[in-house]
């Protein structure tokens, strides 16, 4: 069995990121568990859109056999003013405890600060020390964030990594749908006929129906 960590900016990166991933280490008897950075609503207002955010969030996780959700409310799209050490440490205190194996987090060229912040404070929290827990960290696409950078070779996804998500891909669009208050339709890049056709795209480049890609970050044998 092994311990999977998932280190998200906003509630509902977890599922667009690696919604299917998640389904299939939990059907595999892996444990996982999702960290959430930030409240994902401070941008738009707080009070009944944060608690209705959180309960979809709780929801989507119970769809996908998410072991443990853990928010940590930090303020929405706006990582960049909070010191970059508070972030790392929020993540270091929950790696701690649980002691994860494989972490999967944000690509480091996404749009979204928030998305950019996260993967570098994830990697400083994860530093290979003698002790360190974490042996393999993967950094995931979110749709309209991830493509929706300039095309420099730095931002750029290159996946080299691919999971074939045949068998949990309905579960991952139960899980988004679950984000009602994110529900968007064909074409913008997060509705469900928009993800099938991305999963289909990766599925084709290595010969499987549906996949997700990753980007491999670092990985100990």
């Amino acid at each position: 069995m092994m311990k999977v960590l998932v280190i998200a900016a906003h509630p509902d990166d977890e599922v667009l990121g690696c919604g299917g991933t998640i389904g299939k280490h939990a059907q595999s008897g892996d444990e996982v568990y999702c960290l959430i950075l930030g409240e994902g609503v401070a941008a738009r207002g707080k009070g009944e859109a944060s608690v209705k955010k959180e309960k979809e969030a709780l929801r989507a996780a119970e769809i996908l056999g998410i072991k443990e959700l853990i928010f940590k409310d930090f303020p929405d799209q706006r990582l960049d003013t909070i010191p970059l050490l508070e972030v790392i440490k929020s993540i270091e205190e929950v790696k701690q405890r649980i002691k994860p194996n494989i972490i999967y987090t944000h690509h480091q060229g996404d749009l979204n600060i928030d998305h950019q912040i996260t993967f570098k404070a994830v990697l400083t929290a994860c530093r290979p020390m003698k002790d360190e827990s974490v042996k393999e960290i993967y950094s995931f696409e979110v749709p309209s964030s991830t493509e929706w950078n300039s095309p420099e070779f730095q931002n750029y996804f290159m996946p080299n990594v691919f999971v074939d998500i045949s068998n949990t891909f309905r579960k991952k669009l139960e899980a988004v749908k679950a984000y009602e208050s994110e529900t968007c339709e064909y074409p913008h890049p997060r509705s469900p006929r928009a993800l099938e056709i991305i999963a289909r795209r990766w599925g084709v480049v290595v010969g499987k129906e549906l996949a997700e890609a990753f980007r491999l970050v670092r990985c100990i044998k």
